[in-house]
């Protein structure tokens, strides 16, 4: 295990801390995020939690959630969660987001409004002084029109854009059956201003910044140190 893996682990435990017995949790996609629901699972098999019921953000979360002994429940049968532990691919000071790397943001955001809570975990890596400055946002679209999602892109700021890919070339699809197109946009000075247009264009089903959604942000650093951010303690 990397120095890097070993604080994703140590912030995936950490994340346990918010969790009680008897509550629903929203379970996100990633490398972090996997970790913390592998030691969930770990946690009911002791005994040290127990009644939970989990809500995935991805059919390949539900499925590790299964294997390592989660119960699952869905929206459509508990409509409030009581908290979500998910991680995230870029966070800027005041707990604005972008997230999607792992290609399940529309789901990822569903569960994130249902919560009471949502707490990331993440490295230190994932720190950044404005999104956009160390990850491009990717955007759920549909196959009908693709190409001119990709104009739009371009016209309202995007460097590159990029349709995600598997590992035989074959292009990704979400559990939704859509694509997943990668934009650069650079730093982004008006995150809001971005969301607002892109949530207001036909076709885009979903786009990667999760602003003013983040309750809690848990930071692991070298030194085996973990930070504790609030939303309500962060620089507006």
């Amino acid at each position: 295990m990397t120095s890097l893996d070993e604080l994703k682990l140590q912030v995936a435990r950490r994340a346990l801390d918010f969790v009680a017995s008897g509550t629903v949790v929203g379970l996100g996609g990633g490398s972090t995020a996997a970790l913390f629901v592998r030691e969930l699972g770990r946690e009911l098999r002791s005994g040290r939690l127990k009644d939970i019921l989990g809500v995935p953000t991805a059919l390949e979360v539900g499925a590790l959630a299964t294997e390592v002994g989660i119960p699952l429940t869905s929206l459509e049968d508990h409509q409030t969660i009581d908290v979500c532990i998910d991680g995230a691919d870029e966070t800027d000071p005041s707990l604005n987001l972008i997230k999607g790397g792992g290609g399940f943001l529309t789901r990822e955001k569903i569960v994130a409004q249902a919560s009471r809570r949502l707490v990331i975990i993440a490295d230190y890596t994932k720190l950044s002084p404005q999104l956009g400055t160390r990850w491009h946002v990717p955007l759920e679209v549909m196959e009908f029109g693709f190409e001119a999602h990709r104009s739009f892109l371009l016209e309202h700021g995007a460097k590159t854009t990029a349709r995600r890919r598997n590992a035989d070339g074959t292009p990704y699809r979400t559990n939704q059956g859509n694509y997943i197109l990668d934009a650069d946009f650079g730093p982004i000075d008006d995150p809001f201003g971005l969301a607002e247009a892109l949530s207001a264009r036909a076709g885009i089903v979903e786009h990667g910044l999760f602003l003013n959604l983040a309750t809690d942000l848990l930071v692991a650093s070298p030194g085996r140190t973990i930070d504790h951010r609030t939303r309500a303690l962060a620089p507006a």
